[in-house]
């Protein structure tokens, strides 16, 4: 009995001394300041919000496609005796192009100028014998008695034969109506034609067009004469500029409206091509900072700026993007700095340490 009450005693004993022994925990706070002085600053590149003109940028697909583009018919039948072109050739306006057999065309004419000669004859023999004529021809105005014996000898007639003798002669030298490239050539030297046979197409590969087709909500800031670029779709060659030379005033039922852009120069870009095109619209007095400022955190859109080497965290409205500068609505002000580099990570408050490239 003594023994076990001597146990207890101990164990009493050491307990007492091992809660004394504990150091007592401290209930203090440590200030955040603490944690950030031992955070490491990330480094950062900024630069400054600015008020500005800024150019929005739309962006569409379409094909290349000749400003003219006229097809070469043939307009009377015959043999093709000679071909002057070949696919890939540029021609300026009324040049020849192909001559077709004129033989028959030739005798055609001649025949004509007899009829013209023979009612030019009757013509002057009823002029002379105006003297003996009845006195109904004395009532008439002395250009009224011409044109009537014009009329009454065959001259009159026989001068418009000559006239489509004439133009049928000149129909078998086919021409270019306008200046441009041959393409898609039709016919061979040697073949026989008909009149309305293809003979080629005529492209003005020097003056080019482009219609796109354009969002209705985009259209707005779309005038006449406002710059564009154009690129082939491959990514391969130059691209060209151009110009808005009309908008149809007309919606689809896709909500697209076309615009049709006028290419001063073909460059690499030929008609059929599928090109890309950047019209720019001109926007004034936008606050704008580089898009590499805007990051989105749960979806919403936010610029970091810095104040005391700390980052800062603002909501922001954006409105255009035209790819290198995004233009924002609200949540800046003019000039501020903001964070354009490794801020995707960044914290409310983070230490940041500015650098230059």
């Amino acid at each position: 009995m003594k023994r076990s009450a001597f146990v207890i005693a101990l164990f009493c004993l050491n307990l007492v001394f091992f809660s004394c022994g504990e150091p007592e925990e401290s209930n203090e706070e440590i200030p955040m300041e603490t944690f950030r002085d031992e955070v490491q600053a990330t480094s950062v590149m900024v630069s400054q919000s600015e008020t500005k003109s800024f150019d929005y940028l739309i962006n569409a697909t379409g094909k290349i496609e000749a400003a003219n583009e006229v097809m070469v018919i043939v307009e009377r039948p015959g043999y093709l005796i000679e071909l002057q072109v070949e696919e890939g050739q540029k021609v300026q306006a009324g040049q020849i192009l192909a001559r077709l057999d004129k033989t028959d065309s030739q005798m055609e004419w001649e025949r004509a100028q007899v009829d013209l000669r023979s009612a030019t004859a009757e013509y002057q023999s009823r002029r002379i014998a105006a003297d003996v004529e009845t006195t109904i021809m004395d009532s008439l105005e002395s250009s009224e008695r011409d044109e009537f014996w014009k009329a009454s000898s065959g001259l009159l007639s026989a001068q418009i034969a000559v006239r489509e003798a004439e133009r049928n002669l000149e129909k078998t030298e086919i021409k270019a109506p306008i200046a441009g490239a041959i393409a898609d050539l039709q016919l061979k030297k040697g073949s026989l034609v008909n009149a309305g046979d293809e003979v080629c197409l005529l492209l003005s590969t020097d003056l080019l067009e482009m219609k796109v087709k354009v969002l209705e909500s985009d259209i707005s800031f779309i005038r006449k004469g406002q710059k564009a670029e154009v690129y082939p779709v491959s990514g391969s060659g130059e691209g060209i500029s151009g110009t808005v030379g009309s908008i149809n005033p007309k919606v689809d039922e896709n909500g697209l409206v076309q615009v049709t852009l006028n290419l001063q120069q073909g460059g690499s870009l030929l008609p059929g091509m599928n090109a890309r095109a950047i019209i720019r619209s001109p926007q004034n007095n936008s606050l704008v900072v580089p898009k590499e400022a805007v990051v989105y955190r749960s979806g919403r859109p936010v610029v970091f700026t810095i104040e005391n080497n700390e980052a800062i965290w603002n909501y922001v409205e954006v409105g255009k993007d035209n790819g290198r500068e995004m233009e924002i609505l609200d949540g800046l002000l003019t000039s501020q700095p903001v964070i354009i580099s490794n801020n995707v990570q960044l914290a409310h408050q983070a230490p940041v340490q500015v650098i230059t490239e």
